[in-house]
């Protein structure tokens, strides 16, 4: 029943937000209460920030992490290059290692601040989210949550680079780059891109475990879990 809706939707195309809560508030629960749907989502976010978030601020988190290591900012690319040209890469290494150090410290810091956001999604925000699309939760997420993790990662990065003599390996490594013929001087705010980098990294990890349990019913690990998500299958 639950699919023929969301097909007459895109058929029509509806797409007024009035019409849209209209066909939500009509959706068969299958015997579940509006409170149990909003605690189902609550549940899945939960999960998510405990088993993927949790991940990042272990060691290596990010560096070992393919899916949210970050790099050189995109004018620094060059560095990069040109210090493993002339058989620098161990300081080019060193240099990235200490970036993603830096956001491995900060995520410590989101926890108590998703718990919040995730104790404030109403029946209504719910019933959105479990129509939405795979990474639906994790944009609700997102916007209740963006410029308050910002606000929290960018002065525990600033301290972590200077904690592990960040600013002077950078220099180094900079001024190693400046030196070489034929390149201009480049001075980015590092401090600034690895917040927006270890944000992006954070928000990535939660999406991957919203889609597991969206379309692996084997990720559905409560009961609570298997009978909310069954309403969008």
């Amino acid at each position: 029943m639950l699919k023929r809706i969301i097909a007459l939707i895109l058929i029509l195309n509806v797409t007024a937000c009035a019409e849209l809560q209209q066909v939500v508030n009509q959706m068969p629960q299958g015997g579940l209460g509006n409170a149990e749907i909003a605690s189902g989502l609550r549940q899945a976010l939960d999960f998510g920030i405990d088993k993927q978030v949790s991940k990042l601020t272990a060691e290596d988190g990010f560096f070992k992490n393919e899916l949210v290591k970050i790099l050189l900012p995109e004018e620094l690319q060059k560095v990069d290059k040109a210090l493993r040209d002339i058989g620098l890469s161990n300081l080019a290494d060193e240099g990235l290692k200490i970036l993603n150090r830096a956001a491995e410290d900060a995520v410590k810091e989101a926890t108590p601040i998703f718990v919040n956001a995730v104790k404030e999604i109403t029946f209504a925000d719910a019933k959105n989210i479990l129509l939405g699309a795979d990474n639906a939760a994790t944009l609700y997420l997102t916007n209740k949550t963006e410029t308050a993790l910002y606000d929290k990662f960018n002065p525990v990065i600033k301290n972590s680079f200077s904690k592990v003599g960040a600013d002077q390996i950078w220099e180094n490594l900079i001024n190693k780059y400046n030196s070489i013929p034929f390149t201009n001087n480049v001075n980015p705010d590092l401090t600034d891109y690895v917040t927006g980098e270890a944000l992006k990294g954070v928000y990535t990890m939660i999406s991957v475990e919203e889609k597991e349990i969206r379309n692996k019913v084997s990720s559905r690990t409560t009961d609570l879990l298997r009978r909310v998500f069954a309403l969008q299958d």
